[in-house]
């Protein structure tokens, strides 16, 4: 978890054992899966005991609205993929966690979705380090 994360709130240890964090935007924190077969990113509202979308307030929603495209574009135009796919499933982990995966026809399980799609391949810390940085500036 990124430095600042408001009282009350603590990130599902699955969430934080499988991804790593990237930066603090305004609602969510933002991180990156740690599977290197997809850019796959993943954004956490900093809010205590939310499960749904439409249990965040108001405003709270239009800013997870917001920070949810703002990232799709940055994502697309750091990889220069064909297609963004977003899901909020949390069927495993309820946490509210939206994921943001960058795909490519031809990607491994194209056009299949990346739940569950074989041993994940963690990132090595060069490359992970060189895609967040890209990602930051794309944003």
């Amino acid at each position: 978890m990124l430095p600042g994360t408001p009282p009350g709130f603590s990130l599902d240890p699955r969430i934080e054992g499988d991804s790593r964090p990237v930066m603090w935007l305004g609602l969510c924190e933002l991180r990156v899966q740690d599977d290197s077969r997809w850019p796959w990113l993943v954004l956490v509202p900093q809010r205590p005991g939310i499960t749904e979308m439409h249990d965040l307030t108001p405003l709270d929603q239009a800013m997870l609205t917001f920070e949810i495209a703002m990232v799709a574009k940055g994502l697309k135009a750091a990889t220069g993929c064909h297609k963004i796919n977003i899901a909020a499933l949390g069927n495993v982990v309820p946490q509210l966690h939206v994921h943001i995966v960058a795909r490519n026809e031809g990607d491994t399980g194209w056009p299949g979705p990346v739940f569950g799609l074989g041993p994940r391949e963690p990132w090595e810390a060069a490359a992970l380090s060189g895609f967040a940085e890209k990602l930051k500036a794309a944003l």
